[in-house]
């Protein structure tokens, strides 16, 4: 078994506070770190854009990884919304046992 980090990017600061709040509240996250502010460059419906915005890293075991991203997708401001995951290669066994025990 292993974990998996699921990134996505928000709006605004209190959109991915109240993003990590329900992962973690819902039990699809053991952990959502938010880092910000942050540029993001990206082109969207054909213009390139720029914006601020905040990304949430959202650390679960990997069993949980659809789940997570489909509770993000619902509650996503975003039309098409950043939901990233990688499998970590290496994880504390101490730390992925908290994780597992966080989301009984």
């Amino acid at each position: 078994m292993s974990l998996v980090i699921v990134t996505t990017t928000l709006p605004t600061e209190e959109a991915a506070e109240l993003l990590a709040t329900e992962l973690v509240e819902g039990r699809f996250a053991a952990c959502v770190q938010v880092e910000g502010p942050v540029e993001s460059t990206y082109r969207w419906e054909g213009s390139i854009e720029r914006a601020e915005e905040w990304i949430c890293h959202c650390k679960t075991p990997a069993e949980r990884r659809d789940s997570l991203m489909q509770r993000i997708k619902e509650l996503h401001p975003y039309e098409a919304p950043e939901i990233v995951a990688v499998r970590a290669e290496a994880v504390d066994a101490a730390y992925l046992a908290w994780a597992r025990k966080s989301l009984e």
